[in-house]
């Protein structure tokens, strides 16, 4: 985690958030995007290797440069957003794709030489996306050059999120918050909130989530195995919520605001619900650019149903190149379709459900979502011997 180093707080957000308010406003996006531009390339060599930082600069350039061409209805928007998906497909789907067409033949996968993961890739090419579609749309203002980079490179969110709208941002960017003593006090203590999450619980939770291997899996006793799970569950939860409290700390030190990510999801009474509260930004992005351009639920019952599974296959897609993250998806995919094909026969309530009765609802909801981490934390193999062991013994 990149948020809990001293590096991150010394080298690059407390200067950074300093020298944002110190400065004229005319300058301010010019601090962010050339403190996001040091840090990926600082990050970038501690967690990739070699230059793979200062290679994938190259592409925020190019991808800034190409996005003054955005206007209103044109081709280069359609155009745009095909450059960002094939820098996605090469970077993070290659080896993958190449596997799966590659084995039924047997032969080996045809990887290329010096493949790496660029950092945070999924995350900015959704915001690649986002800018395209909504400058093709009329829905994002174009901005200047300056402005596009900093959004882009603003290194608070740059890695894990949350995922910015480039026309919710810009006011942030180019009007901050003037109340120093008030962001600072919210900013820094949403930070400690999220490193208290982080070491306080997540790390902890590790030495249980380390069990979920098909050694330890077969030598286990099966009451061992909900636990495993369950704690895998929460320190997922803990995990990748800390990073969005001190994401959005650390943008509050700079007078800026950025969308929530978590709402308590794990209160929830239904599959929908969670969603709504699960990853909240990127659940939003889904359903802006995903599901309601393939019709969303204004088209037929078999559609909506065909176009929730589409958009929940992708979701799966995005968090890893495995088909394990695919049957994630798609395991999500089947509790909404059956929250609404049960939500059809049961009707609207007539009353409100008795203190039992959202008891079991949460009970339901909260065991479907953890037993679908099992896909998540592990490949297809391992997941479907863990659920031999946990259910056949």
């Amino acid at each position: 985690m990149i948020f809990n180093t001293v590096a991150y707080f010394i080298l690059f957000l407390a200067p950074a958030a300093i020298a944002f308010r110190l400065v004229r406003p005319r300058a301010q996006p010019w601090v962010c995007l050339t403190f996001g531009a040091l840090f990926y390339v600082f990050f970038s060599l501690t967690q990739v290797g070699g230059m793979a930082g200062a290679f994938c600069l190259l592409i925020f350039l190019w991808e800034s440069a190409f996005s003054r061409l955005y206007k209103p209805g044109s081709v280069l928007c359609l155009i745009g957003i095909g450059q960002t998906l094939l820098f996605l497909v090469v970077f993070k789907y290659w080896n993958f794709l190449t596997g799966l067409v590659c084995a039924p033949m047997g032969h080996d996968p045809v990887s290329w030489a010096g493949a790496f993961l660029p950092l945070g890739i999924s995350f900015f090419t959704f915001e690649f996306i986002h800018y395209a579609v909504d400058r093709y749309r009329g829905a994002a203002p174009a901005g200047t050059f300056g402005e596009y980079l900093a959004f882009i490179l603003f290194f608070p969110t740059l890695v894990a999120g949350p995922i910015k709208r480039y026309q919710d941002f810009l006011p942030n960017l180019t009007k901050p918050s003037l109340k120093w003593q008030e962001d600072w006090e919210l900013g820094t203590t949403r930070v400690l909130v999220g490193l208290a999450k982080k070491f306080g619980v997540a790390d902890l939770l590790t030495a249980l989530t380390h069990h979920l291997n098909r050694a330890d899996i077969a030598a286990a006793q099966r009451w061992m195995l909900p636990l495993w799970l369950l704690a895998y569950g929460f320190k997922i939860y803990f995990d990748f919520s800390a990073y969005s409290d001190i994401a959005i700390g650390s943008a509050r030190l700079f007078g800026i605001k950025v969308p929530e990510n978590f709402d308590w999801p794990y209160l929830r009474t239904n599959i929908s619900e969670f969603w709504r509260r699960w990853h909240i930004s990127l659940y939003r992005w889904l359903v802006d650019y995903v599901f309601i351009p393939l019709g969303g639920s204004r088209t037929s019952r078999p559609r909506v149903y065909i176009n929730i599974f589409i958009t929940m296959f992708l979701s799966g897609l995005w968090h890893g190149a495995g088909l394990n993250f695919v049957v994630w998806g798609l395991w999500h995919g089947l509790l909404l379709v059956g929250h609404r094909l049960w939500s059809r026969l049961t009707g609207p309530a007539s009353r409100q459900p008795t203190r039992a009765g959202r008891f079991a609802a949460w009970a339901v909801t909260f065991v479907l979502v953890n037993l679908g981490w099992a896909f998540f934390c592990m490949d297809l193999p391992t997941s479907v011997f863990f659920f031999h062991r946990l259910f056949l013994g």
